[in-house]
């Protein structure tokens, strides 16, 4: 079982993700900025559909520095109704022709969790990172389909389904238990060939407020599996509940809760504002000097 610890008392480590052949240097922290192409996102700000909309997303995102677009079309906040597997390939074509066209360099995730949404995309667009909010659970086929295409995968830590994770989260010892789960399918992904895995603890993925406040104090200690470590805390209800706020109103949590995850590990933040994110990674950066 895994002790408290402070990123420094943690022996450097040497983080890289393969990306279509080009190793993404992960010693640095980056940003992935969010672009949801939904109507029912939890932040409001953060839906486009529009092909105008769209567009103008990404610019600003681009123009603040962002190191790879997160891009989701099947929104999984609490007690949502899922939409089809059509009209998530539907948005998501829309959103990745749009991008491709205009930006055809830059690192994209796809934020799903099927395999059928993974191939479909892999054959219209190219190479990408997959970014499963299920940790494999949700469809039987996704480790498989990520092996067979050779793909950078986000495994991330989830109890239940998005329908019904948040009605009841109980665990016996929170951390203890996300790393089994973690352990379990990591043993699955190597045994298929997948080395490139990120790590996400799942924060708001199945957690009472203070389950999210203990997996964020010991984020460190994640870092036995020697993988990176995407943190996506960015204006959710761990914020704006605990201070009587909205959505709108979380960006200032969002960057102090991001510099804490920094200073215990985290090798990529996951945000909807990625200018603030950028800054937090440069004073964190100066911190290390």
């Amino acid at each position: 079982m895994p002790t408290q610890t402070s990123s420094m008392d943690q022996p450097e480590q040497n983080q890289y993700i393969n990306i279509n052949g080009h190793l993404l240097d992960l010693n640095k922290p980056r940003v992935m900025g969010i672009l949801n192409v939904t109507p029912d996102s939890f932040y409001s700000a953060s839906r486009y559909m529009s092909e105008e909309g769209i567009l103008n997303r990404v610019e600003q995102l681009v123009d603040a520095g962002v190191d790879l677009l997160d891009v989701g079309a099947c929104s999984t906040r609490p007690g949502i109704r899922l939409v089809s597997e059509e009209e998530e390939l539907r948005r998501l074509q829309l959103a990745l022709h749009l991008i491709r066209k205009r930006w055809p360099d830059i690192p994209i995730s796809v934020d799903t969790f099927r395999s059928n949404v993974v191939r479909s995309v892999y054959d219209a667009f190219g190479f990408i990172l997959v970014n499963d909010i299920s940790g494999g659970d949700m469809d039987p086929h996704m480790f498989e389909t990520v092996a067979e295409l050779h793909l950078p995968y986000v495994l991330t830590h989830i109890q239940g389904t998005p329908e019904v994770m948040q009605q009841n989260p109980v665990y016996q010892d929170l951390i203890k238990e996300v790393c089994v789960f973690f352990s379990q399918r990591l043993e699955r992904l190597r045994a298929l060939g997948v080395n490139d895995v990120i790590l996400d603890p799942g924060f708001g993925f199945g957690k009472t407020l203070d389950h999210n406040y203990e997996l964020l104090r010991r984020l460190s200690d994640f870092r036995l599996f020697d993988l990176p470590i995407l943190v996506g805390l960015s204006r959710k209800s761990m914020i704006y509940h605990a201070l009587s706020l909205s959505p709108d109103q979380s960006l200032n949590g969002t960057s102090a809760l991001n510099m804490y995850a920094l200073s215990h590990g985290a090798n990529i933040l996951r945000v909807h504002d990625v200018r603030e994110a950028k800054e937090c990674v440069t004073l964190h950066q100066l911190l290390q000097t």
